[in-house]
C-alpha cells in the first residue's frame, strides 16, 4: 500500500493529539480525501495541526460522533466512502484518572471498539486498519521486544485497552482482518493537551510556578517526538504487514532529566523550580520498548532529539502564549 496511491482514509480519533497529527501528515503526503471522526467537537487550531495556521483543507471533512451512541451513523458514512484504511487512535485515555470512573473507560476502549471492530471486519472495502495501542498494557517493561500475547496492566486505561488488542488478535486469526499495530511511549510535541508533562512544565514556569515532580521524578521514561511517530505510521501503511506489532519508541531517561532540560532551555534554575512530591499509587516505573524490529522491517528510527523537541514545544507555547495561558491546565473527564 503505496502513500502515493491512497484514494479514502478514515482516522478515528482525528481531532486528538496523535491523530490530528495523523491527519495533518495524510494531507501533506497522500492525495487521497480523508474522513475524521471524534467524537468531541473540532478543538482551537492551536491544538490541531491540519488547520494550525492555514485553512480548513478541502480534502478533509469531520464528523462528530461517538463509537459507543453513533456506531450505525458511522458505518453509513464509511459505507459511503468506502476507505481502503482506517486508522484508529481512538481511546479513553489518561491511566491516572481512569481509576475514577473505570466503566468509562471499558464503555469506550472494550465495548465501544468492539461494536466497532464487528462492524467493520466485514467491509470488503478495508484493506488495512492500524490500531494505535499502547505499551502501558505491559505495565512496567525494560528494553521490551514486540509482545502481542504479554499483558500486565496495572491501571483501568492499560486493561481497557489490551480488551480491544485482544478482540482484533480474534479477529486476525478467525477472519484475517487486515489489522497492524503500533505501540509509542510518551510522545510528545507541539498541540498537546496540556495537562501533559512537557506543555504542563513550560506553561508553569512561564507562569512562575513550581512544577510537581511525583517521585523526585526518579521514574524512567522514553519520550518520542510526534512528528516520529506519525512517519512510522507512514511507514507500516506502506510495509506493515497483517497481524503484526511495530515499536516506536526513543532512548530512555527520567522524568527529572526532562524537567532539567525544559528549565535549562528556558533559562530558570532546576531546583527552584520543583516541588517533589510523593509517587503516584502502582505507577509503572518505565516503558521501554525494543525498536529493532521497526528498524529492520520498516526502516523506521527516530529522528528527532529530545532537545530538539522541547525547543519546538516551548516555541509553540511562546508563540500561542495569549490563548494557552488562560487555559486549564489539568485533565478534564469528558463522558
Amino acid at each position: 500500500m503505496k502513500l502515493g496511491s491512497l484514494k479514502k482514509i478514515a482516522v478515528f480519533a482525528s481531532n486528538s493529539f496523535s491523530g490530528s497529527h495523523c491527519v495533518d501528515f495524510l494531507l501533506e503526503k497522500t492525495p487521497a480525501r480523508v474522513i475524521g471522526i471524534s467524537r468531541s467537537r473540532e478543538l482551537s487550531p492551536i491544538f490541531l495541526p491540519y488547520l494550525y495556521q492555514q485553512k480548513r483543507p478541502r480534502r478533509f471533512s469531520f464528523y462528530q460522533l461517538d463509537i459507543n451512541k453513533d456506531s450505525r451513523r458511522i458505518e453509513k458514512i464509511l459505507d459511503k466512502e468506502k476507505p481502503e484504511l482506517i486508522i484508529n487512535f481512538l481511546a479513553q485515555g489518561n491511566s491516572q484518572y481512569s481509576w475514577n470512573e473505570p466503566l468509562d473507560w471499558f464503555e469506550t476502549n472494550c465495548l465501544g471498539m468492539v461494536k466497532l471492530l464487528d462492524i467493520l471486519r466485514k467491509k470488503d472495502y478495508l484493506k488495512k486498519y492500524i490500531q494505535i495501542s499502547t505499551p502501558e498494557i505491559y505495565g512496567d517493561c525494560r528494553n521490551f521486544k514486540e509482545n502481542l500475547y504479554y499483558f500486565n496492566p496495572s491501571n483501568p486505561y492499560a486493561a481497557s485497552k489490551a480488551c480491544a488488542d485482544l478482540f482484533l488478535l480474534a479477529l486476525w486469526k478467525r477472519f484475517r482482518f487486515p489489522v497492524c499495530f503500533t505501540r509509542s511511549a510518551n510522545v510528545y510535541g507541539s498541540h498537546q493537551q496540556l495537562y501533559r508533562l512537557i506543555p504542563r512544565s513550560i506553561i508553569l514556569l512561564k507562569k512562575g510556578q513550581l512544577i510537581p515532580l511525583h517521585g523526585g521524578g526518579r521514574f524512567r521514561r522514553s519520550f518520542v517526538h510526534i512528528n516520529d511517530v506519525i512517519k512510522g505510521v507512514g511507514r507500516v501503511i506502506e510495509k506493515g504487514e497483517p497481524g503484526q506489532l511495530y515499536h516506536f519508541s526513543n532512548k530512555p531517561t527520567t522524568i527529572k532529566k526532562i524537567v532539567q532540560l525544559i528549565c535549562q532551555k528556558m533559562g530558570r534554575p532546576f531546583a527552584q523550580s520543583v516541588a517533589i512530591s510523593q509517587a503516584r499509587a502502582v505507577q509503572d516505573r518505565g516503558y521501554e520498548l525494543d525498536i529493532s524490529k521497526a528498524r529492520n522491517k520498516l526502516g523506521w528510527q527516530p529522528q528527532t532529539t529530545l532537545a530538539e523537541g522541547i525547543e519546538e514545544t516551548i516555541k509553540w507555547v511562546e508563540n500561542n502564549w495569549a490563548e494557552l495561558s488562560t487555559r486549564p491546565l489539568e485533565y478534564i473527564h469528558q463522558k
